[in-house]
């Protein structure tokens, strides 16, 4: 495959990972914010899982964006 080949998958990726990052960060935090009332061991469990998923979209949308880049990391 050619580098200019490479570079344009590497941004098609980028761009599908911020996309699809807003995606699920956004339902996740919807989800959080209907479920936010509710009582039981259950719903505290689901309420965290929905927590850390918006936190992995979050940080799946900053490392598309390259601001999670560290030491022994090519652009």
């Amino acid at each position: 495959m050619s580098e200019a080949a490479q570079h344009t998958l590497a941004h098609v990726e980028r761009i599908l990972a911020v996309f699809f990052g807003l995606v699920v960060l956004g339902v996740a935090l919807v989800a959080l914010k209907n479920d936010w009332n509710s009582k039981g061991v259950e719903n505290q469990v689901f309420k965290m899982m929905l927590g850390l998923l918006a936190l992995g979209a979050f940080l799946a949308i900053l490392a598309a964006f390259n601001i999670l880049a560290g030491h022994g990391v090519e652009v």
